[in-house]
């Protein structure tokens, strides 16, 4: 599994609607190499942001407006639309994360352990100058509140360590997984539905070939 999620990450391996996201991410790393350490990844911010909106501006990325009715709710990380019954999409400055690529490697990983919530990218959209990716997903309705007792089963089966309230680690893998509380994993007959993750990778763990 380690060397898959290196190929995929690297751009080596993955599904059709992880392709953009890949050569995001290529993009990223070409243009300018980022620190592994965190305070050097914020310094490095500014500038991958001036290459994604040149690399949006390229590849016709841009989304020209975005409806505010459909708005829904907001939190910290991110904005919320509705488009139907069966869809939603986000915007997300990457706030949560100490580089652009680390944003974009969550999405990756999300889409490979979440494969019924995957988030597929649409483009990007300017606001108040600040840049956002916008994402689309599967909209889920909850039919009751998700038992986090449960979460912590699911994923100890999958190698992650509850490690304090809602924050996870897989030491093999070198993954950290956080806020999974229940807003942020749904019910809906009695499955479990991650729809907003944050993966971190501890790259001395996730890149190391042994």
């Amino acid at each position: 599994m380690k060397y898959e999620l290196q190929n995929i990450l690297s751009g080596k391996s993955g599904s059709s609607y992880d392709a953009i996201i890949q050569a995001i991410t290529r993009h990223l790393r070409t243009g300018q190499r980022t620190s592994p350490v965190a305070e050097k990844k914020h310094q490095n911010k500014a500038k991958e942001k001036e290459q994604l909106i040149n690399f949006a501006k390229d590849n016709n990325l841009f989304l020209d407006t975005i409806s505010q009715e459909n708005f829904i709710s907001e939190g910290a990380e991110q904005k919320v639309y509705i488009k139907d019954d069966r869809r939603v999409f986000k915007l997300n400055d990457a706030i949560y994360y100490a580089s652009w690529e680390d944003y974009f490697y969550n999405l990756l990983l999300h889409n490979y352990f979440f494969a019924d919530t995957a988030y597929h990218f649409l483009g990007f959209y300017m606001l108040d100058n600040d840049l956002f990716a916008v994402v689309g997903q599967n909209f889920i309705k909850a039919d009751c509140l998700t038992n986090l007792n449960q979460v912590k089963v699911f994923l100890k089966a999958n190698g992650f360590i509850n490690t304090k309230n809602h924050d996870y680690f897989q030491p093999e893998l070198g993954l950290i997984l956080e806020d999974l509380h229940e807003e942020n994993v749904l019910t809906n007959k009695d499955i479990l539905y991650f729809i907003d993750t944050v993966f971190y990778v501890k790259p001395e763990i996730f890149w190391n070939q042994n």
